[in-house]
């Protein structure tokens, strides 16, 4: 996925993955995945996705400060 916010493009595909969260099973409509990514050149951000009744119902990116990004991980103790 791809998203420009504030002129900056996050792609998924041009980004290296740190880490990722499961929750659920594939097919759960509560179930969700949050992934934490970091771009060529050092930014943050995270990309989620989920089922209709997730706290995730759909595709999204959302950029992170390096010290939300490493709070982040340590909440979901990745």
């Amino acid at each position: 996925m791809k998203k420009i916010i504030c002129k900056v493009e996050y792609d998924t595909d041009n980004a290296e993955l740190v880490a990722k969260l499961t929750q659920g099973e594939l097919g759960d409509p509560a179930g969700y995945e949050e992934s934490l990514y970091m771009t060529p050149a050092g930014k943050y951000f995270l990309y989620v996705n989920g089922g209709a009744e997730s706290v995730h119902p759909a595709e999204n990116i959302t950029r992170l400060s390096a010290d939300k990004a490493k709070a982040w991980r340590e909440a979901n103790n990745l």
